[in-house]
């Protein structure tokens, strides 16, 4: 891999192809994906030992960092997600169930999770937070609801990630569903990969 200019392309492709894998799950986990996106998080998990060897050799040290960052978000995720299969395959709920879930096939047919994300720092994460924004946005568009602005939001993100985290969480999980016919949007603080 070429030095600087190159290193920091694959470390934006490498961003994009994580939300991209976090989509797809989202996607998944509401069932709109027959299976979990096991192709393209290989390809994520061997971009990042790619990008691993090429940034000890060659990059500097904001790069490693960024790149440590991206590693640090994809084991969080990663956790989440196979909670997440585990709790379906042992036929519990796991972090992306409704709560209250009914039985397979009971569920009325308005019933899905439709994001989950996860943020450390909102304010460095302006990108992830306009998502979940947009993502919101588009559920209260979806159920005729009242809009919220963006820096009340921002602000009601912010708040939540501070108080969860001074309570000792180094991450904290958003969840937004749409549970019979209304708007949920849940705040949950990650142990990290101990599990809860």
């Amino acid at each position: 891999m070429a030095r600087g200019s190159d290193l920091e392309r694959s470390l934006q492709k490498l961003e994009a192809d994580l939300r991209r894998l976090e989509a797809e799950y989202n996607m998944f986990f509401a069932g709109q994906l027959p299976r979990p996106p096991w192709e393209t998080r290989t390809q994520v998990e061997q971009s990042v030992a790619k990008l691993e060897r090429a940034s000890a050799i060659e990059g500097s040290y904001a790069e490693r960092f960024r790149l440590q960052a991206l590693m640090s978000r994809l084991a969080t995720f990663v956790d989440l997600w196979d909670r997440g299969l585990r709790a379906r395959e042992e036929g519990r709920p796991g972090p992306f169930a409704h709560r209250g879930q009914p039985a397979a096939g009971a569920a009325s047919q308005g019933d899905r999770v439709v994001y989950v994300t996860v943020f450390a720092d909102p304010v460095r994460e302006s990108d992830r937070l306009r998502d979940l924004y947009e993502r919101v946005s588009d559920v209260r568009r979806e159920l005729g609801e009242r809009q919220v602005p963006f820096h009340r939001f921002a602000g009601l993100i912010r708040d939540k990630v501070a108080v969860l985290r001074k309570r000792g969480a180094p991450e904290v999980a958003f969840r937004v569903t749409i549970h019979d016919g209304k708007l949920t949007f849940s705040a949950r603080g990650l142990k990290g990969s101990r599990g809860e």
